[in-house]
């Protein structure tokens, strides 16, 4: 008895100890000519889906992000993405009070070269199961739109045509997160004697 109680205590706290199973899912964005411009890394977090955005060639200032419905990126107008993801069918706008789609995401900053780097959060989204996935069906699109999104407009925020876009899928590149560890970093230094 006395064994059997420690090997489940024994297991409890090994189980514990495990790093949580990441999803992390990496796609290319293209402009409507079909050129690669940057990448969107999408990241499974307790509180929703982190994105880590990195694109060019964007006008210097701010662009509007948006998780789109469809997993279709056809150029040259992006409209082939559908609506924004909005599985609870409230109204556009993370200003507004019956806000906001779960596709809606803060703004995204080019500076005076067209690059574009940041990290946003879809709360509530997930990349597992549910009704908030954003793989229910066939998967999502993500847009960068030509000007910000003023949070508030409705269907879309005012924010102009779809300059990028990237399709999310199962089938998109899966990447597992974990640590860095030290000692595989070769030293420059020791590489050179």
């Amino acid at each position: 008895m006395r064994l059997s109680c420690m090997f489940s205590i024994i297991l409890i706290v090994l189980s514990a100890c495990q790093a949580p199973n990441m999803s992390v899912y990496e796609i290319d964005m293209y402009d409507g000519g079909g050129d690669m411009v940057g990448t969107a890394t999408f990241i499974e977090q307790e509180d929703g889906v982190k994105v880590k955005v990195k694109v060019e060639g964007l006008d210097p200032g701010y662009h509007g992000a948006h998780v789109h419905e469809f997993p279709i990126c056809e150029g040259p107008d992006f409209t082939s993405a559908g609506n924004h993801f909005n599985p609870e069918g409230n109204k556009h706008g993370l200003m507004h009070p019956d806000g906001a789609h779960l596709g809606d995401l803060p703004n995204i900053e080019a500076d005076d070269a067209g690059l574009a780097e940041a990290e946003l959060l879809a709360p509530e989204a997930t990349l597992l199961e549910g009704k908030n996935s954003f793989f229910k069906g066939d998967g999502v699109s993500f847009i960068i739109t030509a000007n910000q999104d003023d949070g508030v407009s409705q269907p879309g925020g005012d924010s102009g045509e779809r300059l990028l876009c990237g399709k999310l899928t199962q089938k998109s590149e899966q990447k597992e997160e974990t640590p860095t560890d030290p000692t595989e970093i070769e030293d420059e230094d020791t590489e050179e004697e």
